[in-house]
């Protein structure tokens, strides 16, 4: 099993100095491994108004320029890792994903938890409990964010003890 160190480590030795500001962060699961580096932020003096298409056109002139590098990048670290690969960038605050990965979950749910999710669909907030379960899921992850980090890095020190013990499987 590789580590988060090992990716962070093979992807920052991979990447062009000159694409990012500073050091991309690495977010991995299951199924995909998510590249997001810094971009440099618009100028503090620019107009409120011209702000937004400023981001919109350093996030755009990025994603275009570094298109087949990317690709390229990409298909060597799925052939290591197993994993695909998903880009971003932040930038002027925002972050912007160019590729993701959709994944179906499955779960059961109760009586309860279902009229949930049928509650979001007759308000029109949702189209079907798929899109309700996701829209749950975004507004949990935006309103517990601090728990969620500090949750993430309890589990990140889980797996450095656990590397770091003993090899039962030998």
């Amino acid at each position: 099993m590789t580590t988060e160190e090992e990716v962070r480590g093979w992807f920052t030795g991979r990447l062009p100095e000159e694409w990012f500001t500073g050091a991309p962060t690495i977010i991995r699961d299951r199924e995909e491994i998510a590249v997001l580096g810094p971009l440099p932020d618009p100028p503090a003096d620019a107009p409120e108004a011209e702000r937004a298409t400023l981001v919109e056109g350093m996030v755009r002139r990025f994603r275009e320029e570094t298109r087949e590098r990317r690709i390229d990048i990409a298909k060597e670290a799925e052939r290591r890792f197993r994993q695909k690969v998903s880009w971003g960038v932040v930038c002027g605050g925002e972050t912007v994903m160019f590729t993701t990965l959709s994944v179906p979950v499955m779960t059961r749910l109760r009586q309860s938890e279902r009229q949930v999710l049928d509650t979001l669909v007759a308000a029109g907030v949702a189209r079907s409990r798929s899109d309700a379960l996701a829209w749950c899921v975004r507004l949990v992850g935006r309103n517990a964010d601090t728990w969620l980090v500090d949750l993430r890095e309890a589990l990140q020190h889980v797996d450095r003890v656990r590397s770091a013990g003993p090899d039962v499987h030998s």
